[in-house]
């Protein structure tokens, strides 16, 4: 194995952690602040996925007024988890948008 082959295989090492803590940090926020799972919640119909982005919205923003405020609750983890799990949810109402409008074309 020569040293390219190794800073290669690092650098997707280090991607991949990542993207699994970010998905960690996703559904543990999930799970304690809104008593739902990930993959349940991206499964769900549209209704109940806009109900959830908008829970997560205000979720966020309280979680920002904590930060700017200085109170002593405020973590930074918490609202990257909340951060991250809107937009992972926002990006699946995108694709079922797109998919109907792939499937009607089709059609």
């Amino acid at each position: 194995m020569d040293v390219i082959d190794w800073y290669e295989q690092r650098g997707a090492f280090l991607v991949e952690r990542e993207k699994r803590a970010s998905e960690a940090r996703q559904r543990l926020v999930l799970q304690i602040l809104c008593n739902t799972d990930l993959d349940q919640l991206i499964g769900s119909d549209d209704k109940s996925k806009s109900h959830m982005c908008r829970r997560l919205k205000r979720l966020v923003e309280r979680e920002r007024l904590k930060g700017v405020s200085g109170h002593w609750s405020y973590d930074l983890n918490r609202h990257i988890g909340l951060k991250q799990a809107l937009d992972t949810l926002k990006s699946s109402m995108r694709q079922n948008i797109l998919a109907d409008a792939a499937t009607s074309r089709g059609a």
